[in-house]
């Protein structure tokens, strides 16, 4: 759109061309943006590092815009990325002198800040084996994950430690989540490439065009922040009905269509959902009936709040119960965040080898036509679905059971899905 403060610098300068200050020559050759301030200076404007896609796109020499923007514009290769303080600066470039230098793009220096933020420990996590394990399945596989459990028995501190065990990302996922979190302004001064996977979590008063994107201006959504990351939304049914609704689409599509009269945007979309739930309102009836004040029809009420159709689209569903005390005491330590990320990365690069012709990268993200080749069992493994089916396996649920078996084989290093990976998987969706 052509609005924003990014347009003062390439304005001023077509000022100046014409009033023949600048020889336009050069120009031809270079993308201009960024913030002027009254004395000249140059500040730092959001959307660098898609400006810098797009002019490398169009085969151009290079791209001139704040120094404080060129460490993520850098990061795309086979363009001249000069940072300048000032407009002066620019000008005496753009006239021959050679006062602005193409900055150098320094990979380790980016991941090393951003393996420094990752300071929350899976050991931590004592008398949680389900939920763990179920974490874990959910972060090889890409799949979605709900909790459900009294207040205090852990589903936040789980859901905040899973971006740990998550692999980093790829180049290409890296200039990816850095290109929206650029245009949406949320990236730190001077920051470069974002390689750890977006952690987002909504407060409940999340509206439905706060979530999946909206405005006059169509402006990403969590959902699209989430992107090649984790969407956490806690007291899961406290979002508002049409706001949990409008995940479906994302859900299923890995992509959101905001459509306003004047345009039509498209925004990314594939994300981890972990959501986390009481099993009611006061949030203990399956562990303390006596301290529980709810009537069934609260509860029912409160849980109806989730749609059917949106369960459906939860892979894995795991009920936690409160530690007890004496457990809590035990000095035996529990497995550390990376020894867990190493089976996690493991069963990642599995998918990578088994999709390498795919468009898509993770087992949740197989389609349904697709499922048959990928995801095959065995005639035991059909003959024991059949007798764990007692109507509740729509198509979806049979084929999201089937992925998160496959899930399962591949951190069991088994090449084919065994009954007691169909098991395990059924057990997490049914209980």
């Amino acid at each position: 759109p052509k609005t924003g403060t990014a347009l003062d610098l390439p304005i001023a300068t077509c000022v100046l061309v014409a009033a023949g200050v600048i020889n336009v020559e050069r120009l031809s050759k270079y993308v201009l943006l960024g913030e002027l301030s009254l004395d000249g200076r140059l500040r730092e404007i959001p959307g660098a590092l898609p400006v810098a896609q797009m002019a490398r796109r169009m085969a151009l020499t290079g791209l001139i815009l704040p120094r404080a923007c060129a460490a993520q514009a850098a990061a795309v290769q086979g363009l001249d990325v000069l940072g300048a303080d000032d407009l002066r600066q620019v000008v005496s470039f753009l006239n021959g002198a050679d006062t602005l230098k193409p900055h150098a793009f320094d990979e380790s220096q980016n991941d090393a800040q951003n393996a420094a933020s990752c300071v929350e420990d899976f050991a931590e996590l004592v008398g949680l084996e389900s939920a763990r394990r179920a974490a874990e399945i959910a972060a090889a596989g890409g799949h979605n994950l709900l909790m459900s459990g009294p207040p205090g028995a852990g589903k936040t501190l789980l859901a905040r430690r899973l971006p740990g065990i998550l692999p980093r990302l790829s180049r290409d996922e890296a200039l990816e989540v850095t290109g929206i979190h650029s245009v949406a302004g949320l990236l730190p001064p001077g920051a470069g490439i974002q390689w750890r996977r977006p952690f987002r979590a909504p407060h409940h008063t999340t509206s439905a065009s706060g979530l999946v994107g909206g405005g006059r201006l169509p402006r990403p959504g969590e959902v699209t922040l989430a992107h090649r990351g984790v969407l956490f939304m806690d007291e899961f049914p406290e979002f508002a009905r049409h706001a949990l609704e409008a995940l479906r689409q994302p859900l299923e599509d890995k992509e959101v269509t905001v459509v306003r009269a004047q345009q039509s945007m498209r925004f990314p979309a594939s994300f981890m959902l972990i959501a986390a739930m009481n099993p009611c309102p006061c949030g203990y009836a399956a562990t303390d009936e006596s301290r529980c004040e709810c009537s069934t029809e609260a509860i029912h009420r409160y849980r109806s709040r989730i749609s059917g159709p949106l369960i459906d689209r939860m892979d894995l569903q795991v009920d936690i119960t409160p530690v007890s005390w004496e457990r809590l005491q035990t000095t035996e330590a529990s497995e550390a965040t990376g020894v867990v990320a190493a089976r996690v990365r493991a069963a990642r690069e599995v998918q990578l080898g088994r999709f390498m012709r795919e468009i898509w990268s993770t087992n949740a993200e197989v389609p349904p036509g697709a499922i048959s080749r990928t995801c095959a069992i065995d005639a035991a493994g059909r003959v024991l679905l059949r007798k764990m089916d007692t109507g509740k396996l729509s198509a979806r649920s049979y084929h999201r059971v089937l992925k998160v078996a496959r899930t399962i084989a591949d951190l069991a290093e088994e090449p084919r899905i065994l009954s007691e990976h169909l098991l395990e998987a059924y057990t997490f969706r049914f209980g």
